[in-house]
């Protein structure tokens, strides 16, 4: 029972010692970048009420989501999705402000993936929200954000695929594709199941040309070029729109110099509904999965209320860091912490000085030397939790300062630090 009590469910894991530093110094560091962007930090509940992540929201199906109820019966949920939760609150306390409001948070979500996919059930993310603009400029500035956060994170070779929901959806209404279809449809299409799309298409009554264009969607990847060629494959005016806008976006992304990032795939399809214009998902080598990913929602917030276009980011800091152990990309831990090791009788001695060193801002260990451990047994330990150097109290004046890279042993005096 015990050796079962050490070990943790399936789909989550501990995090521990160095690991645990490098995914704290990345998760400051990309941050950073969104300050630098003027986004403000925010904090959502880590449950809610079940209808915040509806069907009708168009977030994860309901029996991937960690439910539970309260004791007056409501139905609440781990969520699966930060997004919801910061269209509430911005419907909540920003219901009158007008102009953009920049939002950051970072926090777990909770997916209930089924055990064979092998994925994490809990998963970090680090994002940011920009709210009431609408405008392309906001698309890129989220696209060059995101391109930021990973160049800050060490990646060198990634790619950006951007798509657009409306183009998709646009093509299915000229179709006349009902909810049961389109569902259909999609998962075809994400099962790169051509025979199935080819059937689905053929059964309907519509025309060539909008056969084709749906025959071609999971070819439609690529350069600007590709743009070019799907503009050739259509007359719908929304197809059309969304065509036009992911070239200004190009336009723009180029000012930023960030284009050799981007590629386009038309065929793209999010499990998020609630998307609808531009999405996008980064990859680079090392994990299969998206290691960022986002869109616009203009239509979310105003399910809570407030009528706000939004275009959102999240970075899965998981999936960012297996990507940078397996690329050999190392965040460099800095050993910050210094050992005040003493003997018995000279307590107070080291007290005092480890009060000074934290009065300077300095990170103090106190440790209690045991007869029965060596020097090189306290060395040891100092390079097993990247403690930098050992400072000994052998006498109430006699310190010596021990480097535990190196072993080295200098002697200095009390008045020296002080």
């Amino acid at each position: 029972m015990i050796e079962k009590l050490l070990h943790t469910p399936e789909g989550v894991r501990d995090i521990y010692n160095s690991e645990c530093e490098r995914k704290l110094q990345l998760q400051n560091s990309l941050h950073h970048i969104m300050k630098l962007h003027g986004f403000r930090d925010i904090q959502t509940p880590t449950f809610e009420f079940f209808d915040i992540f509806s069907k009708e929201r168009g977030t994860v199906s309901s029996k991937d989501m960690y439910k539970f109820f309260d004791r007056d019966g409501n139905t609440l949920v781990l969520r699966p999705d930060i997004t919801p939760s910061i269209a509430r609150c911005v419907a909540k306390y920003y219901k009158d402000e007008e102009f953009p409001i920049r939002l950051s948070y970072m926090g777990s979500t909770f997916i209930n993936n089924s055990s064979y996919q092998g994925k994490l059930k809990e998963v970090t993310q680090l994002g940011a929200e920009l709210m009431n603009d609408d405008s392309t400029d906001a698309d890129a500035e989220m696209l060059a954000l995101t391109i930021e956060c990973l160049l800050q994170a060490g990646l060198e070779e990634f790619q950006v695929e951007i798509g657009e929901a409306d183009f998709f959806r646009s093509l299915v209404d000229e179709a006349g594709f009902d909810e049961e279809e389109e569902t259909q449809l999609r998962l075809l299409i994400e099962q790169k199941n051509m025979f199935g799309v080819e059937e689905m298409v053929e059964n309907k009554d519509i025309s060539n040309e909008l056969k084709k264009v749906l025959l071609t969607l999971p070819e439609l990847f690529g350069t600007l070029d590709i743009l070019t060629y799907a503009k050739s494959l259509t007359r719908n005016e929304r197809a059309l729109k969304s065509i036009w806008r992911l070239e200004q976006l190009y336009t723009i992304l180029s000012v930023y110099g960030l284009e050799k990032y981007i590629t386009f795939d038309l065929g793209m399809l999010s499990k998020y509904n609630y998307y609808t214009g531009i999405i996008f998902k980064a990859y680079t080598y090392g994990t299969g999965d998206t290691i960022a990913n986002g869109g616009r929602y203009d239509n979310l917030v105003g399910q809570f209320g407030k009528k706000a276009p939004a275009i959102g980011l999240a970075i899965m800091v998981d999936q960012l860091m297996l990507a940078l152990s397996r690329q050999k990309i190392d965040t460099k831990i800095e050993a910050e912490n210094t050992l005040i090791l003493y003997k018995d009788e000279l307590l107070e001695n080291a007290i005092i000085l480890a009060n000074h060193f934290r009065s300077t801002d300095m990170n103090i260990e106190l440790l209690r030397k045991n007869p029965a451990k060596s020097i090189k047994d306290y060395i040891e330990y100092a390079n097993r939790n990247d403690i930098g150097g050992i400072l000994y109290f052998e006498t109430s004046e006699l310190i010596k300062v021990i480097h535990a890279d190196t072993g080295d042993i200098q002697e200095a005096s009390i008045k020296d630090f002080m």
